[in-house]
């Protein structure tokens, strides 16, 4: 498989499916309803590997019909963010899809200045470290994510291909 094209051969209602089934188990274990709008705004945040804007959420749902007053999508973005479903990329205000929903973790992020895509990374070595060095400090670490922009590699491999 041609990595540079990978997100475009993979079966992405896979994902999708996989994203509302721990969505609904998440969901039941803890009590709370996947509401129609909930399920459809992270069906929506889904379909693209692309952070979703709430206000693309917001015009996306308006569209189909739903009571998309930004109260009622901002309730359902802070849902799926609580349950770990979603995660907030700060820099973009916008919102991820996260394919590890079912383990909780930190939110570490590389982003494609060119593309705009967005790529989890894993963390767990980074985290120990600055744990360490906050402690240091005498500070207890509480929240963290890392967004680190630069270039992926097909927007990497484009570029010098432009330039030879």
């Amino acid at each position: 498989m041609n990595h540079d094209n990978s997100h475009q051969h993979h079966n992405h209602n896979h994902c999708i499916e996989t994203a509302l089934a721990t969505a609904e188990a998440l969901c039941a274990e803890q009590g709370q309803r996947l509401t129609k709008v909930r399920r459809r705004a992270l069906e929506l945040i889904w379909e693209s590997h692309r952070p979703l804007g709430a206000y693309q959420l917001l015009a996306k749902l308006a569209e189909e019909g739903f009571n998309s007053a930004p109260p009622t999508v901002y309730r359902a973005l802070d849902f799926l963010l609580a349950a770990g479903l979603v995660h907030k990329v700060e820099s973009m205000n916008a919102y991820l899809g996260c394919a590890h929903a079912d383990k909780v973790h930190k939110g570490y992020f590389l982003i494609c200045d060119e593309c705009r895509n967005v790529m989890e990374f894993d963390y767990q070595d980074i985290h120990a470290a600055l744990i360490e060095k906050a402690a240091q400090q005498g500070f207890e670490l509480r929240a963290e994510t890392i967004e680190l922009t630069g270039l992926c590699a097909k927007c990497k491999a484009q570029a010098v291909g432009e330039n030879a």
